[in-house]
């Protein structure tokens, strides 16, 4: 009797009968050529290698018997004396650390060995983790069970392939980074041909976007009938300046760059300008703009996707809980960022660049050659700063990408020395603002008359500012905390409106909507605050209260003063 082929996967096709099972050579080959693509920039050859031996324990009969058995493929296959699961990711790290220790190179085993006994359950820890699960028994068995089947040569080759773990992309310092994206380029190369076998519907609605070549008329397109549009005011002239230089800056050569443009000057136009010439000008692949709070990166979201349909996505947590914001194609990228246009969240976006788990990893590869976009970026998390400054610095000079600091309060990320050198900084040294004269900008849009307090001493309490804030028709009032934002709600007239974090996120969107509506409208609008409003929020008041903060919140908050500049001057108490 003929040997059946070992297969990876096995399917039914939508009449219910039996497909041809997928062949597991035909997996491990393509897995591997795929996830060297994915990594054609920075280690072709390790995830190759990775890639090919990931699913190597699937050649031992125990989970040759156990895919037939629990797909239904062959109802009478059985585990004689054994139960569960057939375990099979580590044959291949074992093969990985044997095959190159007997060749001189311990530790490309070991890289490769950690990469592809995480590929389902996400990487171990680098010390412990991983020896521990090599010097079991039961892996030795594994292996020795996978190669007693004789797999294709080919496979098992290595050909001339010499690990120098010298060049990789940063040194010791961009291993962990570099680790991580070969990781990405292979659990990425694994779902997908996976998919393409078990879900060939699904997998053809992937790599249907449009380039960025093509996205850009449509912005230009956007853009000229804005022009149009727009009244003659100041503001609306300097907005077209931002833009004018925004596009010319786009041909500096890739790297890190500064847009600091005062809050109602149009950074997320501009940015955006500024981030599709300069992908034409340098072969960037997309643009991912990352934005630090859900309350305002629907409202980035739906300016781009009225710009550009259906090419963007938005990955962040009030999307994940929201269907109807998304399509079938959308819902895929998200899972590896292959789209054009990405809009998402500090914390999606930094996790993924520390994370372990296979999920959050595989999207890695395709920043790559990408334009960055940290909106409001004096919002970055001031305890996770230096990791944060180290990946961006790795991923700008290593990996292709060019990062845009944008907001009107630049932060101090400059590399810094102190007397303590425990508070020493390592940051963003060579960073270009894109503007020529940020200065003149903020001298040209004051529209605002910031007062301040007659005597920092005494605080007025909530019962005493509220009927000074009823006095206006309409009124921002921005507070600290959710606390004394319902505190202060509470002594105001019936028609005050609450905004805070306290709110699910579609309620706070539909209710900032609501807000822009009817001051656009000119119905008298009161509102309590968070800070979450000083945060790209467009809104346009004629007064503004804050409580005592930082400069930067201040200047934030009198963002949402006179944005247009419609008014005189604007007031910010």
């Amino acid at each position: 009797m003929e040997k059946p082929i070992p297969i990876a996967h096995a399917a039914q096709g939508d009449d219910g009968n039996w497909r041809e099972p997928h062949a597991l050579a035909e997996h491990l080959h393509e897995v591997g050529e795929l996830a060297a693509d994915f990594a054609k920039h920075f280690g072709s050859d390790w995830a190759r290698l990775a890639g090919r031996w990931h699913d190597l324990g699937k050649y031992r009969p125990r989970f040759q018997k156990y895919i037939r058995l629990v797909s239904g493929f062959e109802a009478d296959a059985h585990i004689k004396g054994e139960s569960g699961k057939a375990p099979h990711s580590t044959a291949g790290a074992l093969l990985a650390c044997e095959h190159f220790e007997k060749a001189g190179f311990g530790a490309a085993g070991r890289v490769l060995a950690y990469l592809i006994a995480g590929h389902h359950a996400g990487l171990a820890d680098w010390f412990g983790g991983l020896d521990a699960r090599l010097d079991l028994l039961a892996s030795r068995d594994e292996l020795n069970e996978a190669l007693a089947e004789n797999p294709p040569a080919e496979l098992l080759n290595a050909g001339d392939f010499k690990p120098d773990l010298r060049t990789i992309p940063g040194g010791k310092d961009g291993f962990a980074l570099w680790v991580r994206m070969l990781f990405s380029a292979l659990v990425d190369a694994d779902f997908l041909d996976t998919e393409r076998y078990m879900n060939p519907d699904k997998f053809a609605q992937r790599n249907t976007w449009p380039k960025l070549a093509e996205l850009a008329p449509l912005f230009d397109a956007h853009m000229t009938e804005l022009a149009a549009k727009a009244q003659l005011t100041p503001v609306n002239t300097l907005r077209a300046c931002i833009l004018a230089e925004c596009r010319a800056g786009a041909q500096l050569k890739p790297g890190l760059f500064s847009l600091t443009v005062p809050t109602g000057g149009g950074k997320t136009l501009s940015s955006m300008a500024f981030a599709l010439e300069h992908a034409s000008a340098h072969g960037k692949r997309r643009v991912i703009h990352v934005i630090p709070y859900t309350s305002i990166i629907e409202q980035t979201a739906d300016i781009f996707r009225n710009i550009f349909g259906e090419a963007v996505i938005e990955h962040h947590s009030n999307a994940e809980s929201e269907p109807g914001k998304e399509n079938s194609a959308s819902r895929l990228a998200c899972e590896n960022w292959d789209a054009p246009i990405v809009v998402t969240t500090n914390v999606q976006f930094f996790e993924s660049l520390f994370a372990a788990r296979t999920s959050r990893c595989r999207k890695l590869h395709n920043l790559v050659d990408s334009v960055v976009i940290l909106d409001e970026a004096q919002l970055l998390p001031p305890e996770f700063m230096q990791p944060i400054l180290d990946v961006l610095n790795l991923l700008s000079r290593h990996y292709g990408v060019s990062v845009v600091l944008s907001t009107a309060t630049q932060p101090a990320l400059s590399t810094r020395e102190y007397f303590d050198a425990r508070q020493n900084l390592r940051g963003l040294d060579n960073v270009r603002e894109i503007v020529s004269d940020p200065d003149a900008l903020y001298r040209a849009l004051e529209r605002v008359d910031v007062r301040l307090p007659a005597d920092w001493h005494t605080p007025t309490d909530w019962p005493s500012l509220a009927p000074e804030l009823a006095a206006h028709d309409s009124v921002l009032a921005i507070v600290n905390t959710r606390k004394d934002a319902r505190a202060l709600w509470e002594q105001m007239p019936q028609d005050t409106l609450h905004l805070s974090a306290l709110m699910c996120g579609a309620h706070r969107s539909q209710l900032i909507a609501s807000i822009k509506s009817r001051l656009k409208d000119s119905v008298p609008t009161r509102v309590v605050s968070t800070q979450l409003v000083e945060a790209g929020v467009d809104v346009d008041f004629p007064v503004v209260y804050r409580a005592l903060a930082g400069l930067d919140s201040i200047a934030q908050a009198a963002g949402r003063c006179n944005r247009e500049g419609r008014r005189e001057t604007g007031r910010v108490v």
